[in-house]
C-alpha cells in the first residue's frame, strides 16, 4: 500500500499569485461595467452590480491577504 506524502507547503509565490488574481479580478470588473451599456434589462444591470460588489470584497481580502504574505515573506 503506498501512502501520499503531502506537498510541502510553498507559499514563497503567494504574493504574486494574488496580486494576479487582482488584476484578473479588476479586469473582470471593468468587462461587466462596459457590458452593462448593452443592456436594457435593469434585472441584468443590477446582477452586474451585485457581483461587482462581491468582486470588490475579494479584492480587499485579496489585498489583507498579500499584506499578510508579504509580512511572512519578510520575516523568514
Amino acid at each position: 500500500m503506498a501512502f501520499n506524502k503531502p506537498n510541502p507547503d510553498d507559499r514563497s509565490d503567494n504574493v504574486e499569485k494574488l496580486q494576479s488574481m487582482v488584476h484578473h479580478t479588476i479586469e473582470n470588473m471593468e468587462r461587466a461595467e462596459e457590458s452593462m451599456a448593452y443592456t436594457d434589462s435593469e434585472e441584468q444591470k443590477q446582477a452586474i452590480q451585485a457581483k461587482n460588489e462581491r468582486r470588490r470584497e475579494s479584492i480587499d481580502a485579496f489585498r489583507n491577504e498579500i499584506k499578510d504574505e508579504a509580512h511572512q515573506r519578510d520575516r523568514q
